[in-house]
Formats: C-alpha cells, structure tokens, sequence
C-alpha cells in the first residue's frame, strides 16, 4: 500500500527568521537549508 501525495493545502509554508528564505512543507522543518537559522511558521502571528 503506498501513501496518497501531499497536496499542497496539506503544506504549511515556513520562513526563515535569519534570511527570508521561505520552505512549504508538510512538517515543521528543524532548520533553513540555506543559513541554518530558525524556521517560523508563516500562519502563525508575531507579537
């Protein structure tokens, strides 16, 4: 039995607090692929 694809409502898109770069995926990433920094979560508000 194989997993049906992700669609793209089921991604969240993320964004990287150090320099901007943004990532949709399914699960939080740990990190920016690009600078190692913090991933943030794009729906989330900052306070």
């Amino acid at each position: 039995m194989k997993d049906a694809p992700l669609s793209t409502e089921d991604r969240t898109q993320y964004e990287c607090f150090e320099c901007g770069m943004t990532v949709l995926a399914a699960d939080p990433p740990g990190e920016c692929s690009e600078c190692g920094g913090e991933l943030r979560n794009r729906g989330t508000p900052i306070e």
